[in-house]
C-alpha cells in the first residue's frame, strides 16, 4: 500500500511514514495483501492504544495517540490586517502560525513581509506557551532614541567630530567587538540561569556596546518636535529641532545562541501532527525547558537594552554631548499581557508595543524619516504597531539591483552623509514610510520626526544579524 491509499483510508499525513512502515512489516511478517492490510490499517486508526504494543503497529499506534493530548484552544484563530502592501508569503506564515494549539490571537502590522516561523511585523498571542522564533533570532532587537544637548548647526560645524564618534563608539560586522570590553551592571547579573546563558557570556561582555550587522544602525539626525503637549509628553522638552542620536540593534550572539538551543529544543517536543510547523515549535511555560527560555529571553532583553546604553554612552562621550532626554522600546520580544480577560504571551517579531500612551521609535530607512509615536492601545492590533517601513525587496535582488556608491551620492546632495552600509540596506529596498505610518493611523499618533543625517551601517558584507 502507497502513501496515497493510506490517506485514503483516514491516515493522517503526521502518521503516514509510520503506517507505510507498518504495513510493510505486516506483509512481510504475517504475508498478509490487500483487504486484510486495509482492514487492520482501519483497526489501528479505530483504536490505536490496542496495538501500542504490537510488533508490526506500535510505532504507527504510538504515533496516531501523540497529537490526542493538546486540544486546540479555539476552534479558528482569525488575524486581522493593517495595509494592503503586504506578499502572500508573509500571510500563508501567519495562518499557519494561527494554527498552533495555543493561539488565541495574531495580527500582521503594514510593514510584514516574509521571515523565518513567524513573519516580520506578525504579533502572535498565546496562552501558556512561547515560542522562539515567534520572537526571533536576534532577541530583543532594539530603538533607542536620545536627544543631545548640542546646537543645531554642529552637525555642519563639527560634521568631523560626529563621524568620529560613530565610528569610534561602536563596532559593526559578524562578531564584531570591542578590543576592552565595556561596564555595564547587566554583566554582574546572574548568566548561570541555563547553560547557554552560561556559555555566552564571555562573548556577550566581548560584544556589549556593539551594532552587527544588517538592517542594524546608529546614527545622529535632526527630531522635529512641534506639537507642545507632544514635547511635554513624551520629552518634557520644548517644541523645536534637536540633534538626536538614533541606534537599532539587539542582543547580539547571546540572543542568537539562546534562540538557536531553544528551538532545537522545542522541534524534539513537536507532535508529529505540527511538525509542517517545525519553524513555530513552541515550549509551554510550564515546563522546565519554557521556564529556561522564558528567563533567558528576559535576560537577552536587559542585555539589549545595556548594549545601547553602553553606544549611547559612548558615541555621545566621544562627541562630548550630554543626553538630556529620550525613548526606546524592544521588538523581537514576548510579553506576559492581560487581553480579552487572559493572560496571553504576546509575540512582536518585528512589531513595536502600542499600548494606550506607550511610546517608542519606528524608524523609516537611511534616506527616509523615522517616528517617535505615542501608542493608542488597539485591542484587535494585541496593542502592537509596526516596527519599521518593512523590506520589499531580498537581499539578493537588492544587491542586484542597486549600488551603494550611487545611493551615497544621491543623499549626500540630500544632505544625508552615508559612512558605511551595504547595498541590499539602500532606501529602495524599504516599504514607503509615510505610507505605512498611514496605514497604523488607529495605531499610533505620531510625537516627533527624525530625519537622518549621519549614517553608519555594516559595510564589510557580513551576513545580515537582524
Amino acid at each position: 500500500m502507497n502513501r496515497r491509499q493510506l490517506t485514503q483510508l483516514g491516515v493522517p499525513e503526521y502518521a503516514l511514514t509510520e503506517a507505510v512502515k507498518a504495513v510493510s512489516s505486516a506483509a512481510t511478517t504475517h504475508q498478509l495483501r490487500g483487504a486484510d492490510l486495509k482492514r487492520q490499517v482501519k483497526e489501528v486508526l479505530a483504536a490505536p492504544r490496542d496495538f501500542v504494543n504490537d510488533s508490526c503497529y506500535g510505532p504507527f499506534a504510538a504515533a496516531l495517540l501523540e497529537d490526542q493530548t493538546i486540544p486546540p484552544l479555539h476552534e479558528k484563530v482569525e488575524y486581522r490586517t493593517w495595509g494592503d502592501d503586504i506578499d502572500e508569503m508573509a500571510h500563508a506564515q501567519m495562518r499557519e502560525a494561527c494554527k498552533l494549539p495555543h493561539a488565541s490571537g495574531a495580527a500582521l502590522m503594514p510593514d510584514a513581509h516574509l521571515g523565518y516561523g513567524l513573519p516580520i511585523g506578525g504579533v502572535l498571542a498565546l496562552e501558556g506557551a512561547v515560542v522562539p522564533y515567534a520572537v526571533g533570532v536576534d532577541i530583543a532587537c532594539r530603538m533607542k532614541l536620545s536627544v543631545l544637548d548640542m546646537q543645531l548647526d554642529s552637525l555642519d560645524d563639527r560634521f568631523d567630530d560626529f563621524c568620529r564618534a560613530l565610528e569610534k563608539g561602536t563596532r559593526f560586522g559578524v562578531g564584531s567587538a570591542h578590543k576592552k570590553p565595556q561596564d555595564h551592571d547587566v554583566m554582574d547579573e546572574n548568566w548561570n540561569i541555563t547553560k547557554v546563558t552560561r556559555q555566552s557570556k564571555d562573548k556577550a561582555w566581548q560584544q556589549l556596546g556593539t551594532s552587527g550587522s544588517g538592517n542594524h544602525f546608529v546614527e545622529f539626525g535632526v527630531l522635529t518636535i512641534g506639537d507642545e503637549d507632544a514635547a511635554d509628553d513624551a520629552f518634557q522638552l520644548e517644541p523645536g529641532e534637536y540633534v538626536a542620536l538614533l541606534s537599532h540593534s539587539g542582543s547580539r550572539g547571546a540572543g542568537a545562541a539562546v534562540c538557536s538551543t531553544y528551538s532545537n529544543i522545542a522541534r524534539t517536543k513537536l507532535p508529529k501532527k505540527y511538525e509542517a510547523l517545525k519553524n513555530l515549535a513552541w515550549l509551554t511555560l510550564d515546563s522546565e525547558e519554557g521556564q529556561e527560555y522564558w528567563e533567558a529571553m528576559n535576560l537577552m532583553g536587559r542585555y539589549a537594552a545595556a548594549n545601547h546604553e553602553v553606544i549611547h554612552r559612548l558615541v555621545s562621550g566621544l562627541l562630548g554631548a550630554q543626553i538630556v532626554a529620550g525613548v526606546e522600546n524592544h521588538h523581537n520580544f514576548a510579553w506576559k499581557e492581560m487581553h480579552q480577560g487572559r493572560e496571553m504571551i504576546v509575540h512582536r517579531k518585528g512589531a513595536t508595543p502600542a499600548g494606550e500612551g506607550v511610546l517608542g521609535v519606528i524608524p523609516g530607512s537611511m534616506g527616509t524619516p523615522g517616528f517617535v509615536v505615542r501608542g493608542k492601545g488597539e485591542a484587535s492590533s494585541f496593542d502592537s504597531a509596526s516596527h519599521g517601513a518593512g523590506r520589499c525587496m531580498s537581499r539578493k535582488k537588492a544587491n542586484d539591483t542597486f549600488r551603494i556608491q550611487n545611493t551615497r551620492q544621491e543623499l549626500k546632495e540630500k544632505g544625508v552623509h552615508i559612512l558605511s552600509a551595504g547595498s541590499d540596506e539602500v532606501p529602495g529596498v524599504y516599504k514607503d514610510i509615510h505610507e505605512v505610518m498611514a496605514a497604523q493611523s488607529d495605531l499610533v499618533d505620531i510625537v516627533g520626526r527624525f530625519d537622518p543625517k549621519i549614517v553608519k551601517m555594516c559595510g564589510d558584507g557580513s551576513r545580515a544579524e537582524d
